[in-house]
C-alpha cells in the first residue's frame, strides 16, 4: 500500500529539510532509490520524481549503483527550484503542492517513524494479497484444464 498523502508529505518534508544533517543522509538516500510507486499521492509522485532525478549524481554506463548529491548547495538550489517555479515539477503541480517543501516535520519524526514509512512504502494489504493468490490459482486451474482436455 503507497503512502497515503499525509506521510508521503512528511516523508517529502524530511527530505527537503534534513539533507544538511549528517545522521539523516543515508536514510534520505535511501528513500530516493526507492520505486515511486510507493508514494501514493500523484502530485507527492511528481515531487518525488522530480527530486529523485534532480538529486542523481552523474552515473558513467557501467553497472554502478545510482549515487544522490544530498547535502549543500546542489540541493537546496533543487528545492528552492520547485517551490518557486512548481512547472518544472511537473504541468499539473501549483506553489500550493510545494509549498510545504523545505519544511521541518517536527521532532516526533524519527528513526523509528522512517522504518515504518519504509514498511508502508512497500505493504500490500491482507486483502490484496489474497485476492493476488486467489487469483493465481484460478489461472492455474484454468491452464490445466484445456491441457486435460485435449489429453482426454
Amino acid at each position: 500500500m503507497p503512502l497515503d498523502a499525509e506521510l508521503g508529505e512528511t516523508m517529502l518534508q524530511l527530505i527537503t529539510s534534513r539533507y544538511d544533517d549528517r545522521h539523516w543522509r543515508k536514510k534520505i538516500e535511501k528513500t530516493l532509490s526507492l520505486p515511486q510507486s510507493g508514494v501514493g499521492d500523484p502530485a507527492q509522485q511528481q515531487i518525488f520524481m522530480y527530486l529523485k532525478i534532480g538529486l542523481k549524481a552523474y552515473k558513467s554506463r557501467r553497472a554502478d549503483p545510482d549515487s544522490w548529491i544530498v547535502g549543500g548547495y546542489a540541493t537546496k538550489e533543487i528545492i528552492e527550484r520547485a517551490k518557486f517555479q512548481p512547472q518544472l515539477v511537473g504541468p499539473d503541480i501549483t506553489k500550493d503542492d510545494v509549498a510545504f517543501l523545505g519544511s521541518d516535520p517536527g521532532i516526533e519524526i524519527d528513526e523509528a517513524w522512517w522504518d515504518e514509512m519504509l514498511v508502508s512504502w512497500f505493504d500490500v494489504p491482507e486483502g490484496e494479497k489474497s485476492a493476488e493468490s486467489e487469483g493465481e490459482s484460478a489461472t492455474d486451474s484454468k491452464s490445466a484444464s484445456p491441457a486435460e482436455a485435449e489429453k482426454g
